[in-house]
């Protein structure tokens, strides 16, 4: 549990408060850990409320259902989703529910319920689940549509990464960019979701995919994952005039650099895309020459990869059945709860791939 950003956080006993209406608690299997919880953990990225649970790369076993859920039982399987749509705003009754921007998505993504309270307690003190899931626990209570039930025979521990990592990589591709068979695709930052963003462009039929990253082992994983080249930025600029001279159909940025964002609409053909797939730090501003936006090129923005859970996860559990979608590769170690702290407070120890929390 995280009390104050920059404090490292504990591993505390917390009251898992019975779900309401419309809600279900999950006993945990497998969480992933993002970046996006060691920003929290630093306070490069500000949350709503504190303490928090940290957490948000989520998958378990339904334990209790509470009244009124429909479509989960106690037993089912379930990968645990950021957030949900409320179905009723303008956006969704439009039919763009990813782009949901009611009260019930902002307090849910802010860890309290309809009821406007959170479902965890210590010494009857609220706590507040990151991004209403706090995965980093052994059970926690969240809105049942959240909760999106996958077949039994499908691994947990792969599964839980298609919450955030593979969710937001692969989903940037087939859903905020829309590539197309034959397209370029150039991927900057090749972590674990510039990794999914690369066997996303891989499965959408792109040609070529070039990886760039600092790091030679993360370069070797993204051959592995779809990259048809490889571009060491450690070692040499970042130059395609050999293999897209006029420029690639999109660039991802997936490391949150403002100079890089630039950099990489700076190397799309005209009428090409860039998506921001990265965090950027709160007023971060990206120096844009207007010129380029002359030759109809877009800076598009990615929320959570686009889409909405419901249809996202089973499309991903379909590709990962399928054999079409790398999960298990994904995974660079696994821990018990107890090393999560220390493994938040050094992600950048040379770990590649995701490191998964697993619960006994």
């Amino acid at each position: 549990m995280l009390r104050t950003p920059g404090v490292a956080p504990l591993l505390e006993e917390v009251d898992v408060l019975d779900p309401a209406p419309g809600e279900v608690m999950v006993r945990m299997v497998a969480s992933g850990l993002c970046a996006t919880d060691a920003h929290a953990l630093s306070g490069y990225q500000p949350i709503p409320r504190y303490p928090v649970v940290l957490g948000h790369e989520g998958a378990g076993i339904v334990e209790k259902v509470g009244a009124g859920v429909k479509g989960l039982v106690e037993g089912d399987h379930v990968v645990l989703a950021l957030w949900s749509d409320c179905g009723v705003c303008k956006q969704c009754v439009r039919g763009r529910c990813d782009e949901c921007d009611s009260d019930w998505h902002r307090t849910g993504f802010a860890g309290v319920q309809a009821d406007g309270r959170s479902r965890l307690r210590q010494s009857g003190a609220e706590l507040y689940p990151l991004f209403g899931v706090g995965t980093l626990a052994e059970h926690t209570t969240v809105r049942a549509a959240q909760a999106i039930r996958i077949d039994p025979d499908l691994s947990l521990e792969a599964m839980c990464l298609t919450a955030c990592a593979v969710g937001t990589g692969v989903g940037a591709v087939l859903n905020t960019a829309d590539v197309k068979v034959g397209d370029t695709v150039l991927v900057v930052g090749c972590g674990g979701v510039g990794l999914n963003v690369i066997q996303g462009a891989r499965i959408a039929g792109a040609s070529t995919i070039v990886a760039a990253d600092v790091s030679a082992a993360n370069l070797e994983l993204a051959r592995a994952f779809g990259a048809t080249h490889l571009m060491n930025t450690a070692e040499r600029p970042l130059d395609l005039s050999d293999l897209a001279p006029d420029g690639v159909d999109v660039a991802f940025e997936v490391v949150g650099h403002p100079e890089l964002i630039a950099e990489c609409l700076r190397l799309t053909r005209i009428g090409g895309s860039c998506i921001i797939v990265g965090l950027t730090a709160p007023g971060a501003t990206i120096a844009v020459d207007g010129r380029l936006m002359t030759g109809a090129r877009r800076l598009i923005g990615c929320r959570s990869g686009g889409g909405v859970p419901q249809y996202n996860i089973p499309l991903m559990a379909g590709l990962y059945r399928d054999g079409r979608l790398l999960l298990d590769e994904l995974i660079g170690r696994r821990l018990p709860l107890a090393d999560a702290a220390h493994a938040l407070t050094t992600m950048d120890n040379g770990v590649v791939g995701r490191s998964v929390v697993t619960f006994a």
